[in-house]
């Protein structure tokens, strides 16, 4: 598997900076960056709520990984003044896991669950019933001697997160009364992005140098505050600290990000499609093992950002790169050089 910088998986931060990480993280609305049209409804949400002295309806948002929807959950907690209690899909393996995780709820509190489509099913269904009417059906015993026993639970609110909204079941789905996407931001909003975590981690960086990495972080802030670190380290050993463009260049260049922030593996991608099978349609599974990655890598890490800037189209026959994939990687298609030899 190809090691990226730009990788936008959950993965285990280094220990020095699990701490400063946690500050990166925006705490309320005020000082959360972009996403507006879903503050706006949050916030609407979050008033009515607290105006008739209810918790709220549970919440599903979902969205490519990196654009922060574990962030939004403590905003949403922070907003509503509730506790939150963090837990993944994975990691609720039996229904006496969810029980535990409910029953040590209070009133108010907010349970959110990371990739929530990987819920095992058994736990799932025991979660209908917890949703919608505040109680928890479990059986005790086995056999002709089982029973089932229905314990009362605090009023709470769940938040799930998921990057595959098309994997979670339809009858899970449907117990979300708000439903909202993370949209891919804008650049000039991870501009603001990356000059806040700059002011925060104390680092120096100049206007130019935060438009170049914000032009090259994928537009997703996880990507944005990771190439800050690097560009960072970069800095401090061959610099004074402080981040220029030029720095900030050579730092990106070193890592193997280009203008479009295209990695290695991303070009490597494109250039299979066009080299081995003239521009596509390929299916995945074929792109899969060229790649050595898996198909939920591709269809989650990959193919949104490729899409969302115009390199990448699905096609009901399988993916295709675009004329202007050819022209970021410098390639001309089986046509193209044809008419130039005429």
């Amino acid at each position: 598997m190809i090691d990226r910088i730009v990788n936008a998986g959950v993965e285990a931060e280094e220990p020095q900076e699990v701490e400063l990480e946690i500050t990166l993280r925006p705490r309320d609305f005020a000082n959360y960056i972009g996403q507006e049209r879903l503050k706006q409804n949050l916030k609407l949400a979050i008033k009515a709520a607290q105006k008739r002295g209810e918790p709220l309806d549970h919440i599903l948002l979902h969205g490519p990984p990196g654009l922060g929807k574990t962030t939004m959950a403590s905003v949403i907690a922070h907003e509503m003044g509730a506790q939150i209690r963090v837990t993944s899909g994975p990691a609720i393996e039996r229904a006496g896991d969810l029980a535990s995780l409910l029953t040590n709820l209070s009133d108010g509190d907010i349970l959110f669950i990371d990739e929530i489509h990987r819920l095992n099913r058994t736990v799932e269904e025991v979660l209908y019933s917890a949703m919608e009417d505040f109680k928890l059906d479990i059986m005790l015993g086995k056999g002709p001697s089982a029973r089932s026993l229905r314990l009362d639970l605090p009023t709470f609110t769940i938040i799930g997160a998921t990057t595959r909204t098309g994997a979670l079941s339809a009858p899970l789905r449907d117990r979300f009364g708000i439903i909202h996407r993370l949209e891919f931001y804008q650049a000039d909003e991870i501009q603001q992005i990356i000059e806040r975590a700059a002011s925060i981690l104390k680092v120096k960086i100049d206007k130019p140098a935060a438009i170049e990495l914000a032009k090259r972080s994928r537009l997703t802030p996880r990507i944005a505050n990771r190439l800050l670190k690097r560009v960072r380290d970069y800095a401090d050993v061959n610099g004074d600290g402080i981040i220029d463009t030029e720095l900030s260049h050579k730092s990106l260049q070193l890592m193997d990000i280009d203008e479009l922030g295209l990695d290695n593996a991303d070009r490597m991608l494109l250039a299979a499609i066009i080299e081995n099978y003239d521009g596509g349609p390929v299916g995945v599974e074929t792109l899969a093992a060229i790649t050595a990655e898996e198909r939920g890598t591709i269809e989650d890490f990959y193919e949104p950002y490729l899409m969302q800037v115009g390199l990448l189209e699905r096609t009901p026959r399988g993916r295709k790169v675009t004329p202007k994939a050819y022209k970021h990687l410098g390639k001309q298609s089986k046509k193209d050089e044809q008419s130039a030899l005429l």
